[in-house]
């Protein structure tokens, strides 16, 4: 499975800090007082880290805060999510997962150049807005902590067959269109009883009353009343192609037209509702060339045992040897930490430039065939790497099926990862103190 981003929600904080600096969110009365507003087993959430998780919402939808919720019951979606990210985080330290220092330094790194700034500017932006750096890096490696227990969780859980792959590339030859999609989840528990699926229905047909008369758009009717996740998204989905969505529902999404809103659906985690947001025309994809490059490489890890400076002392060691004629094979061989690669010599055989990372490529492209590299950092360490040939290479096949293999993969987790969040809830003792439930009076079309 392809690695999901990391530290999308940090970056989300951070970019709704910058926007909080241009409408700062009214204080909250009663903010003085840092007092508990849920346990969550072992673990409390405080009022300041609701307050901070809820301005950057507010900030998100700054213009628009018409699409938001009572201020109740949005510290209620937010408190939620807060608590679902305590329990992913538990849960991954439960299981044995570990985030290192130089990963945290390198996803903020990467969430600074991605703003344009340096980490430098970075924590003083943060400042600003009232966010300690402290408080930032902690949100970031409980980010890295909930990704890798993710990605564990899709190793252990999720596969796709050739035989799949096969099918829905013959589903693509004709081409195909591109759908937009928003839902509102109205979840239901694991062996729900006819009374709780008989308030689950009238719920959803409650909010769909809603849509239909235009007291509500989709959008805040998802934040105010989904159980889904991406609540506070307004229920985007974002682009699907028909191998994206599941089967029962190919053909109605089919036949919708842009803005138009399903009738209740019952699915596998509630009743829903689906909104076709708009479509597009999937490209015609031709011929996809590309230049991949072999190279070989020494790596100096940068760990617990081995700091930054140390490491850079090494490698400047081993470069000045090669300088005066050291042989790379040999001196890869015998020194480089990579153990992938090291009992090749270092040679990491044909690659793609993006697939050892940014900083990796990088120096990679910029090199000739036959040339080697000065010293560089990488967020594992401290390379060398000697380019010895490039190419252009026809990867359309390739490509397809890797990318079929993904959305069908990532169709697959998205419902099993949602039963796992589910499931994760349900077993936990957590005692919320504030704010009330979602609002139920859709159920009465009220």
């Amino acid at each position: 499975m392809k690695k999901y981003f990391a530290c999308a929600l940090a970056a989300a904080l951070f970019a709704s800090s910058v926007q909080a600096q241009q409408a700062p969110p009214q204080p909250v009365q009663g903010q003085t007082i840092d007092g508990i507003v849920a346990i969550v087993d072992e673990d409390v959430i405080l009022r300041s880290e609701l307050d901070r998780a809820a301005a950057n919402i507010l900030a998100q939808y700054a213009g628009r805060e018409g699409q938001l919720p009572p201020r109740d019951v949005l510290e209620r979606q937010v408190l939620e999510r807060l608590v679902l990210v305590k329990l992913q985080v538990a849960r991954a330290e439960g299981t044995g997962v570990r985030v290192n220092n130089q990963e945290i330094d390198g996803a903020i790194a990467n969430i600074a150049g991605q703003n344009g700034i340096s980490v430098d500017q970075l924590s003083r932006q943060l400042a600003r807005d009232g966010t300690s750096y402290e408080e930032f890096r902690q949100s970031v490696r409980d980010e890295l902590m909930v990704q890798k227990l993710r990605q564990r969780y899709a190793q252990s859980r999720i596969s796709v067959s050739d035989a799949e792959i096969d099918a829905a590339m013959e589903a693509q030859q004709a081409g195909g269109a591109q759908y937009h999609l928003a839902h509102i989840l109205v979840a239901l528990p694991d062996g729900a009883t006819p009374e709780q699926i008989d308030t689950a229905q009238r719920k959803i047909e409650g909010i769909k009353g809603l849509l239909d008369r235009g007291e509500m758009d989709f959008a805040a009717a998802a934040v105010r009343y989904s159980d889904s996740p991406n609540a506070l998204e307004g229920g985007d989905l974002g682009w699907r192609s028909l191998d994206e969505i599941p089967s029962a529902f190919v053909q109605m999404v089919r036949n919708m037209a842009p803005g138009a809103v399903s009738q209740p659906l019952r699915g596998p985690s509630g009743f829903q509702l689906l909104q076709m947001v708009e479509t597009r025309d999937a490209d015609a994809a031709g011929d996809q060339m590309v230049t991949q490059y072999k190279a070989r490489h020494i790596l100096i890890r940068v760990d617990e045992n081995t700091s930054d400076a140390e490491a850079k002392a090494r490698i400047d060691t081993l470069a000045a040897r090669l300088a005066g004629g050291a042989d790379f094979e040999t001196l890869a061989r015998e020194e480089s930490q990579d153990l992938n690669s090291k009992s090749r010599g270092g040679d990491l055989g044909w690659f793609n430039a993006d697939a050892f990372g940014l900083e990796f490529g990088g120096q990679v492209t910029r090199l000739a065939d036959g040339q080697v590299s000065a010293p560089f950092r990488s967020s594992t360490g401290w390379h060398i790497v000697e380019r010895t040939g490039s190419r252009q290479t026809n990867v359309t096949d390739q490509n397809r099926r890797n990318q079929i293999a993904e959305t069908i993969g990532r169709r697959k987790l998205e419902d099993e990862w949602n039963r796992f969040l589910r499931e994760l809830r349900g077993e936990a003792y957590v005692d919320l103190r504030v704010g009330q439930p979602a609002a139920t009076d859709a159920s009465s079309g009220g």
